[in-house]
């Protein structure tokens, strides 16, 4: 046994209620103690009453000490989940029946749940070659899809058609309990042109007629030439039975279906016989013809087949449905109504093929489709992106208004916040990431069950460890447990849940939704229009600014509520993939808040930090949060491509000799991100030249005589080491605020570095002491220490390590002292009316860098001083 100590950490469903049924099963990753487990293959998972349950546990990062710090878990499909887990140090002998099993040979990977069996393809455009179910094919040809034009109006002549073609497939998992497979390729046209890399994860999961395929791609184009017009993923279904046993499902909203056969018999002009009627209506074989009543079977081929169906979700509010018999024929509109839950079905009585897109409406433009029913293989389509939208238009928003020089574009900054600049407004290397579920039928599903799979693709069930487990691992820096021990501390959760509520609210007021939006906020709010600055330069769409991805995931670490997670959870695809590039020069880099996520001239390391990903990887043990995570390992490179510093370095402080050899950061907003970055890589992999950075650059600060007061070093890029470290005093309220707070209190505890734990600890007493204090210990005092309430936490980080009553009191007098715009006390809040405005909106005099840093600055100071609050 290589487990040290008792392990029994307890799991929830964060909705608080059981789910009916498991058909992906549930993955989730758990926190370990320092040395507790040497190997994760010793945890084991149980039920309630203690019953051991079929469980897969795999490492998702280990300690210094080689043990194991979180690890991955997964339960095999079931439909009779447990209220609640628990993950213990004593493995369950008990193995899936059946487990999944992978097959490798040189042309494909084959994939078995026990009901389902999936081929897929190493090479060529045919990604998933078969999927059957209990030994039946029921769909093939499995291929992305995607077209683009070469102007931004629609323009359906001039499409050119391309097919992703497969460059790569490996098994990154493979069971008993959890399978997964990598596949990776470009899309292909025609002319032969090669472009929109992709990855498509493929999941599987004992017991499971259900895999998921969790879809990435790069935009690699250029943004005025390429107008991308459809992506999708399609599905060749064979049928087999007469047009009466073909049977269609569109899923509606709020669990609503459309139930269709591709010939119907229903409402006819005479009536086949009730028992006809029932059995189509439930998906099931109709009667032999000569048990149909009053001739019907004799007069069916006058009735018309419907083939095709098209559901399109345009815009978040609206879907319409529509069908026809035959492509040159016109289309029937069928319904219409608010957001579907994006999937569909096509089969017949031998069985069918499911399809669905998670974040359906929320991500619209998309749409499902199914063409050639009446035929030997219908085409079942995912449309990630319709074609029957407009094309997509990543162009710059502006023209550049004429700002050529740095003088220019600084002096517009002073008014629209944006950093312009030539050429840095492109999208070219962003990101976006879809997640599928796609189910086998070996028959039609009755209506229950495909409106029950569809909901499990709109919002499957999430396990996770409770608060209290996750608060005694210690995990993500100094937050504490929710506590109304007293009106004061009362009062300041209530904050914290009335600002979280307030966003939460303004997602949905606002329409914070779509193709390459969902998952953001808004910066800046505009008082006189009643609306976010949603057109003005810098201040529109927030791009991880502050931190507001730590706000909500620490939200949700203390308070396991399932709404916060989502948000957390829709900001983490969001930003880690569309507000950072994966590509060119500057990969690595995001772009500062501004109208369009890419748009920001400002390119930082800041944006994609790994302190804004760990905790998604961690809690879902999602591989593509972990590729993004390891990513950040060779962040550093792209200084090479940009110099971040290269408008705003003070005079007294010269460029970098040369600048490709020793380039000037900010130990806050650079280092801490690059620190962050080294740490997860570390944590995840083990890479040496990952560990030795981090450490060495620890070291470095360490060794200073101001630590992180002097704000600025060198970075050598090829030593990995900080160097020539500003010449004096030089603090920035930015420094602490983009996950430096978070780091530093895990890296003090994490390894022992001479010199470090009190470096952070002296900028800690520092920042916001008096300036006796400040000229005692730097024989000066401090300036560029703004906003005292968001740091008030790092005072209450060194009052609580050091013991210091004066410092906690002055710490909450900090806090009080209110944000950057916002009061302790918010008020009574606004509600407008139109027609003020479009439709009812509520107002908060808050903004988002508010939002975020003093909710992290309330949970920190509880944290760390919450005794010390009167």
């Amino acid at each position: 046994m290589s487990v040290t100590e008792p392990i029994d950490i307890p799991l929830r469903w964060i909705d608080d209620e059981t789910p009916a049924r498991l058909p992906l099963g549930a993955t989730l990753g758990v926190p370990l103690p320092r040395g507790a487990v040497a190997d994760a293959a010793e945890l084991g998972v149980r039920a309630d009453g203690d019953a051991p349950v079929a469980g897969q546990a795999w490492p998702l990062a280990t300690w210094p000490d080689g043990s194991v710090k979180w690890a991955g878990i997964a339960l095999a499909a079931t439909d009779a989940p447990s209220a609640a887990y628990r993950v213990t140090a004593r493995p369950a002998a008990v193995r899936p029946e059946p487990g999944v099993t992978v097959r490798e040979d040189a042309d494909r990977i084959t994939v078995g749940t026990g009901p389902l069996e999936v081929a897929i393809a190493r090479t060529g455009e045919s990604v998933i070659e078969s999927v059957a179910v209990e030994g039946g094919v029921v769909a093939t040809a499995g291929r992305l899809v995607s077209s683009r034009q070469d102007r931004p109006e629609p323009d359906h002549p001039g499409r050119v058609p391309a097919v992703g073609v497969v460059e790569r497939a490996v098994v990154e998992q493979s069971g008993p309990v959890r399978a997964v497979v990598r596949v990776e390729g470009r899309h292909h046209d025609a002319a032969g042109r090669a472009w929109l890399p992709f990855t498509l994860r493929l999941v599987f999961i004992a017991g499971a007629r259900t895999f998921r395929a969790v879809h990435t791609f790069v935009w690699d184009g250029d943004p005025d030439h390429d107008f991308l017009s459809a992506l999708g993923l399609t599905f060749r279904v064979p049928l087999r039975a007469a047009s009466v046993d073909r049977h269609v499902r569109l899923a509606g909203a709020d669990g609503g279906v459309l139930r269709e056969a591709v010939q119907g018999v229903t409402g006819l002009r005479r009536d086949p016989g009730a028992a006809v009627r029932a059995a189509q209506l439930g998906g099931r074989a109709t009667p032999p013809p000569d048990e149909w009543e009053h001739g019907v079977a004799d007069l069916m081929k006058w009735v018309p087949e419907w083939p095709d169906y098209s559901l399109r979700q345009l815009t978040p509010n609206a879907f319409s449905i529509a069908k026809r018999t035959a492509a040159d024929r016109p289309w029937l509109h069928v319904a219409h109504g608010t957001r579907s839950d994006g999937a569909a079905y096509v089969g017949d009585t031998g069985g069918g093929l499911g399809i669905g897109i998670t974040g359906f409406w929320q991500s619209a433009p998309t749409g499902l489709d199914i063409r050639g029913a009446d035929s030997d293989e219908a085409e079942l389509t995912a449309w990630l992106w319709s074609p029957d939208a407009a094309p997509m238009d990543l162009r710059f928003y502006h023209d550049g208004l004429g700002e050529e020089t740095y003088a220019e574009q600084l002096e517009a900054l002073e008014i629209t916040y944006e950093d312009y600049e030539d050429g840095l407004g492109s999208a070219t290397g962003i990101a976006r990431t879809h997640e599928l579920e796609v189910t086998a039928y070996a028959a039609t599903p009755a209506l229950a069950e495909f409106a029950s799979d569809a909901g499990h693709v709109a919002r499957g069930p999430r396990l996770s460890a409770t608060p209290e487990a996750l608060h005694a691992a210690r995990v993500f820096g100094d937050w504490d447990l929710v506590s109304r021990e007293h009106p004061a501390r009362a009062g300041l959760e209530d904050r914290l849940d009335r600002i979280v509520d307030f966003y939460l609210d303004q997602v949905e007021q606002r329409g914070w939704y779509g193709f390459w939006d969902f998952g953001d906020v808004m910066h800046t709010y505009d008082a006189d229009r009643h609306a976010w600055r949603y057109d003005i330069g810098g201040y529109a769409w927030d791009n991880s600014e502050l931190a507001t991805d730590l706000w909500l995931w620490t939200m949700f670490l203390r308070t396991g509520r399932a709404d916060v997670f989502r948000m957390a959870e829709a900001m983490a695809r969001h930003t880690g993939d569309v507000d950072a590039y994966h590509s060119g020069p500057i990969a690595g880099f995001g772009s500062r808040h501004n109208v369009q996520h890419w748009g920001c001239g400002c390119k930082q390391p800041r944006i994609g930090s790994a302190m804004f990903r760990r905790p998604h990887y961690y809690l879902t043990a999602d591989e593509h949060s972990r590729d993004l995570l390891v990513a950040q390992r060779d962040v550093d490179r792209a200084y090479r491509g940009i110099d971040p510093w290269r408008k705003a370095r003070p005079d007294e402080f010269p460029p970098p000799a040369p600048r490709l050899e020793r380039i000037m950061v900010g130990l806050g907003t650079e280092w801490g991100t690059l620190a962050g970055g080294w740490l997860a890589d570390w944590e995840i992999t083990g890479d040496a030249r990952s560990r030795d950075r981090l450490l060495g650059t620890m070291a470095d600060i360490g060794s200073w005589p101001r630590g992180f007061l002097h704000g600025h070093a060198r970075y050598d890029l090829e030593r990995g080491r900080l160097v020539e470290p500003f010449d004096g005093v030089d603090v920035s309220h930015l420094n602490a605020i983009f996950g430096l707070v978070e780091l530093c209190a895990e890296l003090v505890e994490l390894v022992d570095v001479p010199g470090f734990r009190e470096a952070w600890l002296e900028y800690c007493r520092l920042y916001i002491s008096t300036p006796e204090q400040q000229r005692a210990a730097l024989g000066q005092e401090i300036t560029g220490n703004l906003f005292p309430q968001w740091h008030s936490r790092l005072l209450a980080y060194a009052a609580a390590h050091d013991g210091d009553a004066d410092a906690a009191r002055r710490a909450w007098e900090a806090f009080s002292a209110g944000g950057e715009v916002t009061p302790v006390d918010l008020g009574p809040g606004r509600r407008v009316l139109p027609p003020e405005v479009l439709a009812p909106v509520d107002e908060l005099p808050i903004s988002t860098n508010d939002a975020a840093q003093s909710s992290l600055a309330t949970i920190q100071n509880l944290a760390l001083i919450g005794d010390r609050l009167r």
